[in-house]
């Protein structure tokens, strides 16, 4: 198949790229290569002829977005009209990637697909935006929001362990809580579900939830920095421009009931701290 990926430069585009990669004819695009909101991005990629196209591109800066939503708009629901557009042209399948912060952060279970979204600042009211955008364009769209990514060069878990090299003592928050889910894991269910024609909303990620603090606190004991003292504390001492949902834990059913699993949390993270500290990652 020939598949365009936007954002292949970010975490999950370039997991993405390595999941597919010597098995399709890949198209590779970042942001010297489009600029989301302009409309010749859907010339670019219809000219491709793209069987499909896995839309990873976003403005994902959660606080530069709550600063100019405007751009984030224009970036997350134009944009991704852009691609729709794109993918009717090509007569393609897409994949749009979502967020768990399409949530209001309200629910004491995780959230599922079919649950009602409430996007409570401009990043997720953005992302939900191209969504819609997606919906009301493509029939053959597999709509998958994703949470707490790892797998790159720049994420928490990496945060973590830069910030526990430089200090001995470190603050985390104990009352967000989220899915954490490793980008390679989320690019090899996208692998799967690529297999099949079941389209719709899913929740591609790993298995479990936790706060912000225990999810140091398991990057601190994976890297042996049991010296590292973690300490709790609130969102709300966490002074930032966006307003972040407090639980927004996901539910991966529908993939699931499809026999697309993930792994625990736990594991994955366990997993890529090992690699960075092997020099793998």
């Amino acid at each position: 198949m020939r598949i365009v990926v936007t954002g292949a430069n970010g975490q999950l585009g370039q997991a993405v790229m390595r999941q597919f990669d010597g098995h399709h004819e890949l198209y590779p695009l970042g942001h010297a290569d489009i600029e989301l909101s302009e409309a010749r991005t859907a010339d670019t990629i219809a000219a491709l002829r793209p069987h499909v196209i896995v839309h990873a591109g976003a403005m994902t800066n959660v606080d530069g977005c709550a600063r100019d939503p405007d751009a984030a708009y224009a970036a997350n629901a134009l944009g991704s009209r852009w691609v729709a557009q794109a993918a009717v042209r090509s007569n393609a399948r897409m994949v749009y990637i979502s967020t768990n912060e399409v949530f209001d952060g309200t629910a004491t279970t995780p959230y599922g697909e079919f649950d009602r979204a409430n996007p409570i600042n401009a990043y997720a009211r953005s992302k939900y935006a191209g969504e819609q955008a997606a919906r009301e364009l493509v029939d053959r769209l597999y709509v998958v929001r994703v949470a707490w990514l790892f797998g790159g060069t720049r994420n928490f878990l990496r945060t973590v362990l830069r910030l526990s090299s430089e200090q001995s003592s470190l603050r985390m928050v104990d009352d967000e809580i989220g899915s954490p889910t490793h980008a390679g894991d989320v690019a090899a269910a996208l692998g799967q579900l690529l297999t099949t024609d079941a389209y719709g909303t899913y929740h591609f990620v790993n298995q479990g939830s936790c706060s912000r603090y225990e999810l140091a606190a398991t990057v601190l004991a994976a890297a042996g920095r049991a010296t590292v003292t973690l300490e709790p504390m609130k969102l709300a001492e966490f002074v930032r421009p966006s307003r972040v949902p407090l639980y927004t834990a996901l539910n991966n059913y529908v993939g699931a009931a499809q026999g697309i699993v993930f792994r625990p949390w736990q594991d994955a993270a366990n997993a890529f701290v090992h690699s960075i500290i092997e020099g793998h990652a």
